[in-house]
């Protein structure tokens, strides 16, 4: 099996701008962004968040576990699962939508401060990777946190494709226009409290799912997208081929500490 090529570049804030109210769209310079040409937006990137005070990124190792190797704990950084919305090759810069929580977060703390040339470290593949294979019906279900990777796949779904897009904001005024060629029934849901509770689970069990060739993708919450994956693998008789569902975080619990809890999950329906 081949090594995955990846790459490891510091860069600074060019300029920040709310899409909308708990939306921040950061752009992000670095004379080698040329480096993640290839990359498919849409794809998973690690960036790494320099702690309160310090304005250096010191990068942490993999072991040959692929275990994180961290620096001394007063320059490591907190690092934290990103999604890559785009790149601009002739300005050198990268793009990465951070959801404003309103907490103490590191990742959207820093996105809410970070002043042009704030450092952020980014780690991620320099190849291209599938998102989804080709299907006729698509269910693409996620959170504010995946909504970059959800507007990536339906860029790339064709005319002919359908399906139904469900996304949670934390209300109306955070809903965004996202562009596709495809067919596809978008169903926007309000909840101001993600950690607390979801409607996404209950409003995909009442989707009504054709007889025909289907693949889905699920990004969210722990709890949503292991009821979900039950759901669509125990009750439906979906393949794993047939379904991508991973949550990129645990409610109450920092992403670094709950990556076991979250492999373990998608592990065992696979």
């Amino acid at each position: 099996m081949s090594r995955i090529s990846t790459g490891r570049i510091i860069a600074e804030m060019a300029r920040k701008e709310y899409i909308t109210d708990h939306y921040i769209r950061v752009y992000l310079y670095s004379s080698e962004a040329y480096l993640f040409k290839n990359t498919t937006i849409g794809d998973n990137n690690k960036i790494a968040v320099p702690p309160a005070g310090l304005d250096e990124v010191h990068f942490p190792t993999l072991d040959e576990n692929r275990q994180w190797v961290y620096p001394p704990k007063e320059v490591a950084p907190f690092i934290r699962t990103y999604t890559h919305k785009g790149i601009d090759l002739e300005k050198n810069e990268l793009i990465i939508d951070f959801v404003d929580h309103g907490d103490g977060g590191p990742a959207s703390k820093w996105a809410r401060e970070a002043k042009a040339g704030s450092k952020l470290g980014i780690m991620m593949r320099t190849e291209e990777k599938e998102l989804c294979p080709g299907a006729e019906w698509y269910l693409l279900v996620g959170d504010a946190t995946a909504i970059p990777v959800l507007s990536a796949i339906l860029e790339t779904l064709p005319e002919t494709a359908k399906g139904v897009c469900i996304i949670e904001v934390h209300g109306k005024k955070d809903e965004q226009p996202l562009k596709t060629k495809a067919d596809i029934e978008f169903k926007w849901l309000h909840n101001a409290q993600p950690h607390i509770k979801s409607e996404m689970a209950d409003t995909v069990k009442n989707i009504a799912i054709p007889e025909t060739t289907k693949f889905g993708y699920v990004a969210a919450e722990f709890s949503s997208v292991k009821e979900i994956r039950t759901y669509l693998r125990k009750e439906k008789n979906w393949t794993s081929k047939e379904l991508n569902a991973y949550s990129y975080w645990k409610a109450g619990v920092a992403e670094n500490e709950s990556e076991k809890d979250r492999h373990k999950e998608k592990d065992s329906m696979e």
